[in-house]
């Protein structure tokens, strides 16, 4: 594993596999590099090299307390910085909307793949003090509790859906994640209603969404693909409810990189 100081001097862990035009890879929510893995390994199968990082407050990577979308964006520049400074950029999730912010703010990124960006357009919204309630739980220690609201009121899961997954073993792998759900909260509050900026940005952009996924980011796919000029959407039959398949998703980078 390797690291990219990013403007604040935060240390941002990534690791680089492959050999080929390189695709940086950005995470949502609640995950580390290492759930890239798997579509990592297709995309160097595809003859890509794949970067993966551990965005801030996650994994190995740093932080720095009070950090903003702002202060994400940098560091995704360190990363492509760090490999090279010529890169597409796939992201997933929240970590789609990261590639999307990060490249209005002249983040250099030779093309963009957002699967399944949960942009709200401004509709149902969660509460303006998500955020703030989060981050009183990381502070008083209750991480448990901040990984449960977030799931509830962020992501907007079932309850009963957040309930086994607290129930289950992989509930304690969450926990060390839980200030990065107050960074994911702040980050989609910003730019949920996409600015003109993100919609305007100069790289060719490809939106990806599976068939079968939440009601919310299908309408949001389908907005953002129309709001910006000349995108693409490409709808994915293998990748099923929020989980990009590592293998249709690498050849959907392939046949538009070459």
């Amino acid at each position: 594993m390797n690291t990219a100081t990013s403007a604040d001097g935060t240390s941002i862990a990534y690791t680089q596999r492959g050999d080929g035009p390189v695709v940086v890879i950005v995470n949502g929510a609640m995950s580390t590099a290492a759930d890239a893995a798997d579509l990592a390994t297709a995309l160097d199968e595809a003859g890509f090299t794949a970067v993966t990082w551990d965005r801030r407050a996650r994994g190995a990577s740093g932080d720095a307390r009070g950090s903003t979308p702002e202060r994400e964006a940098e560091d995704l520049a360190a990363v492509v910085d760090a490999v090279g400074g010529d890169a597409a950029v796939l992201g997933h999730s929240s970590g789609a909307v990261l590639a999307l912010y990060a490249a209005s703010r002249g983040v250099p990124v030779r093309a963009l793949f957002l699967s399944e960006p949960p942009l709200r357009f401004g509709e149902d919204e969660p509460a303006d003090d998500l955020a703030d309630r989060l981050q009183a739980d990381v502070d008083a220690g209750r991480l448990d509790e901040a990984i449960v609201t977030f799931q509830l009121e962020g992501v907007g899961l079932p309850r009963e859906m957040v309930e086994g997954i607290r129930a289950s073993d992989e509930f304690a792998g969450l926990l060390p994640l839980a200030q990065s759900t107050v960074y994911d909260t702040n980050l989609v509050r910003v730019c949920s209603t996409p600015s003109a900026d993100m919609l305007g940005v100069a790289a060719p952009v490809t939106v990806l969404r599976g068939e079968q996924t939440f009601p919310l980011l299908l309408t949001a796919a389908d907005r953002l693909s129309e709001a910006i000029d000349g995108a693409e959407l490409v709808v994915v039959p293998e990748s099923v409810m929020h989980r990009p398949d590592p293998a249709a998703t690498a050849r959907v980078v392939s046949e538009r990189l070459g």
